[in-house]
């Protein structure tokens, strides 16, 4: 079973706290980068750590959120190694796995029903990269990318 980092801000604390029951419920191993309550913080406190862990391979992937997902994505994305993508839609959810070989899921829970952000997380935990060769070309020419800005 794949272990998970998780993190977020104040605004989705509430989510994260629900997700992090459901994630163990369903059998995952997940280690929780806080915050721990709804007192403002700053969002790249808890999700860089999350995500530096799928980077150092301390965890295989993470689940990171903020109000929006939008801090967080860009955050999660400033870490080398890392491919997160912000989806608000469950059928995004499994292209970002399929095609991009994504490794860290954003979300913003301010902008979706509790209900659609759960079947986001299960349509993108239970999809795998598709392996397909046009894909691999595209995900080592983000590395490349990396590579060029680091």
């Amino acid at each position: 079973m794949r272990k998970i980092a998780v993190g977020c801000d104040h605004a989705a604390f509430a989510f994260k706290e629900k997700a992090v029951k459901y994630l163990r419920e369903k059998g995952y191993e997940v280690e929780d980068f806080g915050t721990y309550s709804e007192a403002s913080v700053d969002y790249p406190d808890y999700i860089y750590p999350a995500a530096k862990s799928v980077a150092d391979g301390k965890n295989d992937i993470g689940i990171v959120m903020c109000g929006s997902g939008i801090g967080a994505s860009i955050t999660a994305n400033k870490v080398k190694g890392i491919r997160a993508s912000l989806v608000y839609d469950p059928e995004i959810a499994k292209i970002t796995r399929e095609h991009n070989d994504a490794n860290v899921l954003v979300l913003g829970p301010r902008f979706s029903e509790e209900k659609t952000l759960y079947k986001i997380i299960d349509n993108w935990l239970d999809t795998d990269f598709s392996n397909d060769p046009r894909h691999i070309k595209r995900i080592n020419k983000l590395s490349e990318v990396e590579e060029h800005e680091r």
